[in-house]
């Protein structure tokens, strides 16, 4: 099986619970001699990974690394398209070159691997695509555009994937995580340069807010090996104890009432925020003493 995107976070959980199942795994990243992290529990483990550089931006890397995996390991009979990067900023001052590197790695490397594993899992009638998308494939919030127009896009992409691959023997599935304590998401919780926009504070806010009772990254693992080792038609799999409720909530209002919703200024929106959720994502305000030399 190949996993992308296993550095850290998602990625590395997932590859170390197959491994601990007794799964051979393909464990892929841009830079492994720079995150030897998985390398080295695997081999403390003795665990059945091996960890190989592919760079999903590249259609060469992934061609070669696919042709190598293959090599060295067997047929791929299991993909999990999780890597991928998050850019945070309003659709006006985050610049462009951003917006295509997201959609690079997240929905155009999503499209490399699986051009490259399908054909063969086609001639075997045999296989299983899992892409890593997100609640926010389903939930637009500012200033988040370039992340969530990534994640729309590879919702759109995976439910045709699946429509084209179900006839072959293929299973395709959607793993929708909530806010999950990852590098990633902890970016997020981190408040950036000033801005004309209200939303960015805010979402920092709300991220470290939802941090404070992190959710492991094994929990997405976890259910991305139910998956693969099971023989679930299901294709869409929200995880974590906020992706349904996030989900709900976006789906309970009208187009024109989440937009109202997003424009609030800060104090209703953190109003709203404690009404439907009952959490105070407020920012601490400091005491008096801070700051004072």
């Amino acid at each position: 099986m190949l996993i992308t995107g296993t550095s850290t976070g998602i990625g590395m959980a997932t590859a170390l619970a197959f491994g601990r199942a007794g799964h051979r795994v393909a464990a892929t990243m841009r830079n492994p001699s720079k995150a030897p992290a998985l390398g080295e529990i695997a081999e403390r483990e003795r665990l059945p990974i091996t960890v190989f550089p592919m760079d999903v931006d590249g259609d060469a890397s992934v061609r070669d690394g696919v042709a190598r995996i293959d090599r060295e390991l067997g047929p791929i009979d299991v993909l999990v398209n999780n890597a991928g990067i998050e850019r945070m900023g309003s659709v006006e001052e985050l610049p462009l070159a951003e917006f295509r590197a997201v959609m690079e790695t997240n929905y155009f490397g999503v499209i490399r691997c699986t051009q490259a594993v399908l054909p063969a899992m086609r001639a075997r009638r045999n296989g299983c695509i899992i892409n890593v998308a997100s609640v926010a494939g389903h939930v637009a919030v500012a200033p988040m555009a370039a992340y969530t127009a990534s994640k729309y896009a590879l919702e759109a992409l995976s439910e045709c994937l699946a429509q084209e691959a179900k006839p072959f023997n293929i299973r395709v599935a959607i793993v929708e995580p909530g806010i999950i304590d990852t590098a990633m998401a902890q970016s997020i919780g981190t408040e950036r340069a000033p801005s004309p926009y209200p939303q960015r504070r805010r979402i920092a806010s709300l991220f470290a807010t939802v941090l404070k009772a992190p959710v492991p990254p094994s929990l997405v693992a976890d259910k991305i090996l139910d998956i693969a080792v099971g023989e679930t038609a299901q294709l869409r799999h929200p995880v974590g104890p906020d992706a349904a409720p996030f989900l709900g909530w976006r789906q309970s209002m009208t187009d024109e009432a989440w937009v109202e919703l997003g424009a609030l200024d800060d104090a209703a929106w953190y109003d709203r925020i404690e009404a439907d959720f009952g959490m105070n994502a407020r920012p601490a305000r400091p005491s008096p003493s801070e700051g004072s030399p």
